[in-house]
Protein backbone atom coordinates (compact mmCIF):
# COMPACT_ATOMS: atom_id res chain seq x y z
CA UNK A 1 0.00 0.00 0.00
CA UNK A 2 3.06 2.14 -0.34
CA UNK A 3 1.75 4.53 -2.78
CA UNK A 4 -0.88 5.55 -0.97
CA UNK A 5 -1.31 8.75 0.28
CA UNK A 6 -0.17 8.52 4.30
CA UNK A 7 -3.48 9.75 5.41
CA UNK A 8 -5.51 7.77 3.70
CA UNK A 9 -8.12 5.22 5.35
CA UNK A 10 -7.11 3.04 2.92
CA UNK A 11 -3.73 2.68 5.31
CA UNK A 12 -5.21 2.41 8.59
CA UNK A 13 -5.65 -1.01 10.47
CA UNK A 14 -9.07 -0.19 11.69
CA UNK A 15 -10.57 1.09 8.87
CA UNK A 16 -9.24 -2.18 7.30
CA UNK A 17 -10.97 -4.57 9.83
CA UNK A 18 -14.23 -2.76 9.23
CA UNK A 19 -14.25 -3.57 5.52
CA UNK A 20 -13.36 -7.20 6.19
CA UNK A 21 -15.67 -7.39 8.94
CA UNK A 22 -18.52 -5.99 6.06
CA UNK A 23 -17.20 -8.50 3.34
CA UNK A 24 -17.18 -11.51 6.03
CA UNK A 25 -20.73 -10.24 6.98
CA UNK A 26 -22.04 -10.29 3.24
CA UNK A 27 -20.30 -13.73 2.26
CA UNK A 28 -22.35 -14.91 5.71
CA UNK A 29 -25.30 -13.87 5.17
CA UNK A 30 -26.20 -14.87 1.43
CA UNK A 31 -23.68 -18.33 1.53
CA UNK A 32 -26.52 -21.31 2.92
CA UNK A 33 -29.75 -18.96 2.48
CA UNK A 34 -29.59 -18.17 -1.10
CA UNK A 35 -28.61 -21.88 -2.69
CA UNK A 36 -31.76 -23.49 -3.92
CA UNK A 37 -31.37 -26.93 -3.86
CA UNK A 38 -33.00 -27.63 -7.20
CA UNK A 39 -30.22 -25.39 -9.07
CA UNK A 40 -29.23 -21.90 -8.83
CA UNK A 41 -29.92 -19.19 -6.11
CA UNK A 42 -32.76 -17.40 -4.39
CA UNK A 43 -33.21 -13.61 -4.17
CA UNK A 44 -33.67 -13.11 -0.24
CA UNK A 45 -36.15 -10.82 1.59
CA UNK A 46 -35.20 -8.09 4.04
CA UNK A 47 -34.58 -10.73 7.02
CA UNK A 48 -32.80 -13.45 4.68
CA UNK A 49 -35.67 -15.67 3.45
CA UNK A 50 -36.39 -16.71 -0.28
CA UNK A 51 -39.08 -13.91 -1.83
CA UNK A 52 -40.39 -16.93 -4.38
CA UNK A 53 -39.30 -20.34 -3.04
CA UNK A 54 -41.58 -22.19 -5.28
CA UNK A 55 -39.76 -22.65 -8.59
CA UNK A 56 -38.43 -19.01 -9.24
CA UNK A 57 -37.21 -17.45 -12.42
CA UNK A 58 -33.40 -17.41 -12.31
CA UNK A 59 -31.57 -14.82 -13.99
CA UNK A 60 -28.23 -15.37 -15.23
CA UNK A 61 -26.34 -12.61 -14.18
CA UNK A 62 -27.27 -13.12 -10.25
CA UNK A 63 -25.73 -17.20 -10.64
CA UNK A 64 -22.87 -15.83 -12.37
CA UNK A 65 -22.30 -13.12 -9.69
CA UNK A 66 -22.70 -15.47 -6.73
CA UNK A 67 -20.06 -17.80 -8.51
CA UNK A 68 -17.55 -14.80 -9.08
CA UNK A 69 -18.33 -13.22 -5.58
CA UNK A 70 -17.87 -17.15 -3.73
CA UNK A 71 -14.67 -17.30 -6.20
CA UNK A 72 -12.96 -14.93 -4.17
CA UNK A 73 -14.04 -16.22 -1.01
CA UNK A 74 -12.46 -19.59 -2.15
CA UNK A 75 -9.43 -18.01 -2.52
CA UNK A 76 -9.70 -16.51 1.05
CA UNK A 77 -10.34 -19.50 2.08
CA UNK A 78 -13.74 -19.11 3.25
CA UNK A 79 -15.39 -22.59 4.28
CA UNK A 80 -17.87 -23.46 1.94
CA UNK A 81 -17.55 -21.46 -0.65
CA UNK A 82 -16.07 -24.27 -3.06
CA UNK A 83 -19.80 -25.58 -2.92
CA UNK A 84 -21.40 -22.47 -3.82
CA UNK A 85 -19.10 -22.11 -6.90
CA UNK A 86 -19.94 -25.76 -7.91
CA UNK A 87 -23.79 -25.04 -7.58
CA UNK A 88 -23.69 -21.90 -9.60
CA UNK A 89 -21.21 -23.39 -12.68
CA UNK A 90 -22.97 -26.73 -12.64
CA UNK A 91 -26.63 -24.52 -12.88
CA UNK A 92 -24.92 -22.13 -16.02
CA UNK A 93 -23.79 -25.25 -17.73
CA UNK A 94 -26.64 -27.54 -17.81
CA UNK A 95 -29.47 -25.25 -16.97
CA UNK A 96 -29.00 -22.02 -18.75
CA UNK A 97 -26.81 -23.55 -21.63
CA UNK A 98 -28.68 -24.24 -24.80
CA UNK A 99 -26.96 -27.44 -25.97
CA UNK A 100 -29.40 -27.19 -29.12
CA UNK A 101 -28.37 -23.64 -30.74
CA UNK A 102 -25.33 -22.57 -28.37
CA UNK A 103 -25.65 -19.38 -25.99
CA UNK A 104 -26.68 -19.34 -22.30
CA UNK A 105 -30.78 -18.19 -21.65
CA UNK A 106 -31.59 -14.78 -19.77
CA UNK A 107 -33.81 -16.66 -17.86
CA UNK A 108 -34.66 -20.42 -16.53
CA UNK A 109 -36.99 -22.26 -13.84
CA UNK A 110 -37.59 -25.50 -13.37
CA UNK A 111 -39.20 -26.14 -16.53
CA UNK A 112 -36.40 -24.86 -18.52
CA UNK A 113 -36.32 -21.48 -20.49
CA UNK A 114 -37.96 -18.89 -19.86
CA UNK A 115 -38.66 -15.16 -20.90
CA UNK A 116 -38.74 -16.88 -24.86
CA UNK A 117 -35.48 -18.07 -24.42
CA UNK A 118 -34.34 -14.73 -24.98
CA UNK A 119 -30.17 -14.72 -25.31
CA UNK A 120 -28.44 -11.00 -23.88
CA UNK A 121 -25.07 -9.77 -23.99
CA UNK A 122 -25.25 -8.34 -20.26
CA UNK A 123 -25.77 -12.04 -19.47
CA UNK A 124 -23.10 -13.62 -21.77
CA UNK A 125 -20.48 -11.02 -19.95
CA UNK A 126 -21.31 -12.74 -16.60
CA UNK A 127 -21.03 -16.02 -17.60
CA UNK A 128 -17.58 -14.97 -18.89
CA UNK A 129 -16.65 -13.64 -15.16
CA UNK A 130 -18.44 -16.36 -13.42
CA UNK A 131 -15.86 -19.27 -15.84
CA UNK A 132 -12.98 -16.84 -15.28
CA UNK A 133 -12.99 -16.24 -11.50
CA UNK A 134 -14.20 -20.51 -11.33
CA UNK A 135 -10.75 -20.97 -13.50
CA UNK A 136 -8.74 -19.48 -10.97
CA UNK A 137 -10.04 -21.75 -8.18
CA UNK A 138 -9.57 -24.93 -10.36
CA UNK A 139 -12.90 -25.27 -11.15
CA UNK A 140 -13.77 -28.22 -13.65
CA UNK A 141 -15.77 -26.91 -15.73
CA UNK A 142 -14.30 -23.17 -15.84
CA UNK A 143 -12.14 -24.01 -19.21
CA UNK A 144 -15.07 -25.67 -21.17
CA UNK A 145 -17.51 -22.83 -20.29
CA UNK A 146 -14.60 -19.51 -20.52
CA UNK A 147 -14.23 -21.56 -24.11
CA UNK A 148 -17.49 -21.41 -24.94
CA UNK A 149 -18.65 -18.39 -24.18
CA UNK A 150 -15.74 -16.78 -25.90
CA UNK A 151 -16.82 -18.74 -29.00
CA UNK A 152 -20.38 -17.19 -28.46
CA UNK A 153 -19.59 -13.64 -27.60
CA UNK A 154 -16.98 -13.57 -30.43
CA UNK A 155 -19.20 -15.22 -33.18
CA UNK A 156 -23.14 -14.13 -32.35
CA UNK A 157 -22.63 -10.81 -30.56
CA UNK A 158 -19.66 -9.12 -31.20
CA UNK A 159 -19.41 -6.69 -34.03
CA UNK A 160 -16.31 -5.98 -35.12
CA UNK A 161 -17.15 -2.66 -37.65
CA UNK A 162 -18.27 -1.05 -34.08
CA UNK A 163 -16.26 -2.35 -31.44
CA UNK A 164 -18.55 -3.87 -29.15
CA UNK A 165 -21.55 -6.01 -28.84
CA UNK A 166 -25.04 -6.04 -30.03
CA UNK A 167 -27.61 -6.33 -27.39
CA UNK A 168 -30.23 -9.30 -27.38
CA UNK A 169 -31.40 -12.10 -29.76
CA UNK A 170 -33.97 -14.69 -29.34
CA UNK A 171 -33.77 -18.20 -28.63
CA UNK A 172 -32.87 -19.18 -32.31
CA UNK A 173 -30.70 -16.26 -32.78
CA UNK A 174 -32.81 -13.98 -35.07
CA UNK A 175 -32.22 -10.46 -34.07
CA UNK A 176 -34.75 -8.49 -31.63
CA UNK A 177 -33.90 -4.89 -32.18
CA UNK A 178 -31.05 -2.69 -33.51
CA UNK A 179 -30.92 -1.02 -29.69
CA UNK A 180 -27.33 -1.28 -28.62
CA UNK A 181 -26.83 -0.58 -24.57
CA UNK A 182 -23.82 0.48 -22.84
CA UNK A 183 -24.98 -1.92 -19.44
CA UNK A 184 -23.84 -4.90 -21.48
CA UNK A 185 -20.84 -3.73 -23.07
CA UNK A 186 -19.78 -2.23 -19.41
CA UNK A 187 -20.02 -5.27 -17.88
CA UNK A 188 -18.69 -7.54 -20.58
CA UNK A 189 -15.58 -4.58 -19.90
CA UNK A 190 -15.37 -6.28 -16.65
CA UNK A 191 -15.53 -9.46 -17.70
CA UNK A 192 -12.88 -9.39 -20.31
CA UNK A 193 -10.55 -8.16 -18.15
CA UNK A 194 -11.24 -11.11 -15.64
CA UNK A 195 -10.49 -13.69 -18.67
CA UNK A 196 -7.17 -11.42 -19.61
CA UNK A 197 -6.09 -12.25 -16.04
CA UNK A 198 -7.41 -15.65 -16.18
CA UNK A 199 -5.33 -16.73 -19.15
CA UNK A 200 -2.66 -14.26 -20.22
CA UNK A 201 -4.99 -13.90 -24.10
CA UNK A 202 -4.18 -10.58 -24.75
CA UNK A 203 -7.48 -10.96 -27.16
CA UNK A 204 -9.51 -10.16 -24.23
CA UNK A 205 -7.87 -7.12 -23.47
CA UNK A 206 -7.94 -5.49 -26.54
CA UNK A 207 -11.46 -6.13 -27.06
CA UNK A 208 -12.34 -4.53 -23.74
CA UNK A 209 -10.13 -1.52 -24.91
CA UNK A 210 -11.84 -0.77 -28.15
CA UNK A 211 -15.62 -0.81 -25.95
CA UNK A 212 -13.56 1.64 -23.74
CA UNK A 213 -12.89 3.72 -26.60
CA UNK A 214 -16.23 3.64 -28.26
CA UNK A 215 -18.06 4.21 -24.71
CA UNK A 216 -16.11 6.34 -22.84
CA UNK A 217 -13.39 8.11 -25.10
CA UNK A 218 -16.05 8.67 -27.61
CA UNK A 219 -19.46 8.92 -26.64
CA UNK A 220 -18.65 10.14 -23.16
CA UNK A 221 -16.29 12.84 -23.91
CA UNK A 222 -19.10 14.11 -26.56
CA UNK A 223 -21.23 14.43 -23.90
CA UNK A 224 -19.02 16.01 -20.39
CA UNK A 225 -18.19 12.76 -19.78
CA UNK A 226 -22.09 11.70 -18.83
CA UNK A 227 -21.89 8.15 -19.86
CA UNK A 228 -24.80 7.90 -22.24
CA UNK A 229 -26.96 4.21 -21.63
CA UNK A 230 -29.16 3.39 -25.05
CA UNK A 231 -27.81 3.90 -28.63
CA UNK A 232 -29.15 2.89 -32.03
CA UNK A 233 -27.86 0.35 -34.44
CA UNK A 234 -25.53 3.04 -35.48
CA UNK A 235 -24.28 3.83 -31.77
CA UNK A 236 -25.38 7.23 -31.90
CA UNK A 237 -26.64 8.20 -28.88
CA UNK A 238 -30.54 7.44 -28.43
CA UNK A 239 -31.59 10.54 -25.73
CA UNK A 240 -35.29 9.76 -26.02
CA UNK A 241 -35.18 6.15 -25.10
CA UNK A 242 -37.40 5.38 -22.51
CA UNK A 243 -36.99 1.83 -21.80
CA UNK A 244 -37.65 -0.12 -18.47
CA UNK A 245 -36.97 0.91 -14.89
CA UNK A 246 -34.92 -1.86 -13.75
CA UNK A 247 -32.02 -3.11 -16.19
CA UNK A 248 -32.73 0.11 -19.00
CA UNK A 249 -33.59 3.36 -17.10
CA UNK A 250 -34.77 6.53 -19.17
CA UNK A 251 -31.57 9.63 -19.08
CA UNK A 252 -28.40 9.03 -17.43
CA UNK A 253 -27.35 6.88 -14.17
CA UNK A 254 -24.49 8.47 -12.41
CA UNK A 255 -23.61 5.65 -10.44
CA UNK A 256 -22.65 4.03 -14.03
CA UNK A 257 -20.43 6.94 -14.23
CA UNK A 258 -18.88 5.63 -11.36
CA UNK A 259 -18.67 1.84 -12.38
CA UNK A 260 -16.57 2.69 -15.66
CA UNK A 261 -14.11 5.28 -13.58
CA UNK A 262 -12.89 2.44 -11.64
CA UNK A 263 -12.78 -0.43 -14.93
CA UNK A 264 -11.48 2.45 -16.96
CA UNK A 265 -8.36 2.82 -14.61
CA UNK A 266 -8.05 -0.74 -14.11
CA UNK A 267 -8.28 -1.36 -17.73
CA UNK A 268 -5.61 1.31 -18.10
CA UNK A 269 -3.44 -0.44 -15.65
CA UNK A 270 -3.91 -3.51 -17.34
CA UNK A 271 -3.09 -2.64 -20.57
CA UNK A 272 0.43 -1.10 -19.54
CA UNK A 273 -0.45 2.77 -18.60
CA UNK A 274 -0.40 3.02 -22.42
CA UNK A 275 -3.63 4.95 -22.82
CA UNK A 276 -3.05 8.57 -21.56
CA UNK A 277 -6.52 9.78 -21.80
CA UNK A 278 -7.72 6.78 -19.89
CA UNK A 279 -6.73 8.45 -16.10
CA UNK A 280 -8.37 11.52 -17.48
CA UNK A 281 -11.33 9.72 -18.04
CA UNK A 282 -11.64 8.30 -15.32
CA UNK A 283 -11.46 11.54 -12.62
CA UNK A 284 -13.78 13.22 -15.25
CA UNK A 285 -16.24 10.27 -14.36
CA UNK A 286 -15.82 10.74 -10.95
CA UNK A 287 -15.94 14.58 -10.88
CA UNK A 288 -19.27 14.23 -12.78
CA UNK A 289 -20.82 11.61 -11.04
CA UNK A 290 -20.22 13.80 -7.68
CA UNK A 291 -20.92 16.89 -9.11
CA UNK A 292 -24.26 16.33 -10.69
CA UNK A 293 -25.49 13.01 -9.20
CA UNK A 294 -25.04 13.52 -5.34
CA UNK A 295 -28.02 14.83 -3.28
CA UNK A 296 -25.71 17.63 -1.25
CA UNK A 297 -28.52 17.78 1.01
CA UNK A 298 -29.55 14.27 2.16
CA UNK A 299 -26.78 12.44 0.70
CA UNK A 300 -26.40 9.22 -1.60
CA UNK A 301 -26.73 9.32 -5.32
CA UNK A 302 -29.53 10.51 -7.04
CA UNK A 303 -30.06 6.97 -9.67
CA UNK A 304 -31.12 8.56 -12.69
CA UNK A 305 -30.83 12.04 -14.17
CA UNK A 306 -32.62 13.71 -17.12
CA UNK A 307 -30.61 15.21 -19.95
CA UNK A 308 -30.68 18.61 -18.50
CA UNK A 309 -29.10 17.01 -15.41
CA UNK A 310 -32.18 16.87 -13.25
CA UNK A 311 -32.76 14.06 -11.29
CA UNK A 312 -35.55 12.21 -12.72
CA UNK A 313 -35.38 8.53 -10.49
CA UNK A 314 -34.91 10.28 -6.64
CA UNK A 315 -34.48 7.13 -4.93
CA UNK A 316 -30.96 5.88 -3.84
CA UNK A 317 -29.62 2.50 -4.51
CA UNK A 318 -26.95 0.20 -3.18
CA UNK A 319 -25.04 -0.35 -5.65
CA UNK A 320 -23.89 3.56 -6.81
CA UNK A 321 -22.40 3.98 -3.65
CA UNK A 322 -20.92 0.68 -3.91
CA UNK A 323 -19.37 2.09 -7.13
CA UNK A 324 -18.29 5.13 -5.72
CA UNK A 325 -16.40 3.48 -3.18
CA UNK A 326 -14.58 1.29 -5.10
CA UNK A 327 -14.06 4.45 -7.76
CA UNK A 328 -12.62 6.33 -5.11
CA UNK A 329 -10.58 4.00 -3.86
CA UNK A 330 -8.89 3.37 -7.44
CA UNK A 331 -8.47 6.95 -7.67
CA UNK A 332 -6.83 7.56 -3.99
CA UNK A 333 -4.44 5.27 -5.48
CA UNK A 334 -3.55 6.40 -9.04
CA UNK A 335 -5.25 9.76 -8.61
CA UNK A 336 -4.22 10.84 -4.93
CA UNK A 337 -5.62 14.49 -3.78
CA UNK A 338 -7.82 15.39 -1.11
CA UNK A 339 -10.80 15.18 -3.45
CA UNK A 340 -10.93 11.68 -3.91
CA UNK A 341 -9.73 11.07 -0.38
CA UNK A 342 -12.82 13.42 0.93
CA UNK A 343 -15.21 11.25 -1.49
CA UNK A 344 -14.29 8.08 -0.37
CA UNK A 345 -14.88 8.80 3.57
CA UNK A 346 -18.24 10.46 2.46
CA UNK A 347 -19.57 7.67 0.39
CA UNK A 348 -18.18 5.18 3.28
CA UNK A 349 -20.20 7.62 6.08
CA UNK A 350 -23.91 7.55 4.53
CA UNK A 351 -23.29 3.90 3.47
CA UNK A 352 -22.43 2.98 7.13
CA UNK A 353 -25.48 4.91 8.48
CA UNK A 354 -28.26 4.25 5.55
CA UNK A 355 -27.58 1.13 3.80
CA UNK A 356 -25.92 -1.72 5.80
CA UNK A 357 -28.78 -3.15 7.28
CA UNK A 358 -27.85 -3.83 11.11
CA UNK A 359 -30.75 -5.90 12.21
CA UNK A 360 -31.15 -7.83 9.66
CA UNK A 361 -27.81 -8.48 8.21
CA UNK A 362 -26.86 -7.57 4.77
CA UNK A 363 -27.51 -3.92 2.90
CA UNK A 364 -30.94 -1.95 2.21
CA UNK A 365 -30.72 -2.11 -1.59
CA UNK A 366 -33.01 0.78 -1.74
CA UNK A 367 -33.85 3.75 -0.39
CA UNK A 368 -36.17 6.56 -0.86
CA UNK A 369 -35.42 9.89 -2.01
CA UNK A 370 -35.13 10.85 2.21
CA UNK A 371 -33.65 7.75 2.83
CA UNK A 372 -35.51 5.69 4.58
CA UNK A 373 -35.90 1.60 3.15
CA UNK A 374 -37.99 1.06 0.17
CA UNK A 375 -38.72 -1.92 -2.10
CA UNK A 376 -40.78 -0.88 -5.19
CA UNK A 377 -37.85 -1.79 -7.89
CA UNK A 378 -35.26 -4.30 -5.66
CA UNK A 379 -37.65 -6.38 -3.15
CA UNK A 380 -35.27 -7.59 -0.85
CA UNK A 381 -31.71 -8.42 -1.26
CA UNK A 382 -30.86 -10.43 -3.93
CA UNK A 383 -26.93 -9.15 -4.63
CA UNK A 384 -23.79 -10.03 -2.59
CA UNK A 385 -21.92 -8.75 -5.59
CA UNK A 386 -22.00 -4.80 -5.64
CA UNK A 387 -21.47 -4.38 -1.96
CA UNK A 388 -18.79 -7.24 -1.61
CA UNK A 389 -16.35 -6.06 -4.19
CA UNK A 390 -16.84 -2.42 -2.68
CA UNK A 391 -15.50 -4.19 0.73
CA UNK A 392 -12.99 -5.99 -0.55
CA UNK A 393 -11.33 -3.34 -2.97
CA UNK A 394 -9.69 -1.36 -1.18
CA UNK A 395 -8.14 -3.70 0.60
CA UNK A 396 -5.70 -4.69 -2.16
CA UNK A 397 -3.63 -2.40 -4.40
CA UNK A 398 -5.29 -1.31 -7.40
CA UNK A 399 -3.63 -3.66 -9.76
CA UNK A 400 -6.33 -5.21 -12.32
CA UNK A 401 -9.49 -6.86 -10.86
CA UNK A 402 -10.58 -7.85 -7.13
CA UNK A 403 -9.72 -11.44 -7.69
CA UNK A 404 -6.46 -10.60 -9.14
CA UNK A 405 -5.49 -9.31 -6.05
CA UNK A 406 -6.23 -11.88 -3.86
CA UNK A 407 -4.64 -14.21 -5.85
CA UNK A 408 -1.70 -12.20 -5.86
CA UNK A 409 -1.66 -11.36 -2.29
CA UNK A 410 -1.71 -15.52 -1.67
CA UNK A 411 1.70 -15.22 -3.11
CA UNK A 412 2.87 -13.07 -0.57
Amino acid sequence: MSTLPPDSWRNRPSHRQWLTEQANGLFAFFQNRMINPRGGFFDLDVAGKPIAPNNPVRGIHSTGRMVHCYAIGSLLGRPGSDIVVDHGMQYLWNVHRDTERGGYYWAVDDNGASDNGRKQGYGHAFVMLAASSAKLVGHPLADRMLADVTEVIGTRFWEEQNGAIAEEFNGDWSPISTYHGQNSNMHLTEALMAAFEATGDRSYLDKAERIADLIIRRRAGENGYRVAEHFDGNWAVDKNYLGDPMFRPPGTTPGHWLEWSRLILQLWVLGGKRHDWMPEAGEALFAQSVALGWDNALGGFFYTLDWNDVPDTRGKYWWPMCEGAAAAAFLVEHRPSAFHETWYRRIWDVIARYFIDEKNGGWNEQLTEDMIPSYTLFKGKGDIYHALQACMIPLYPAKGSLTRGVVEAMKG
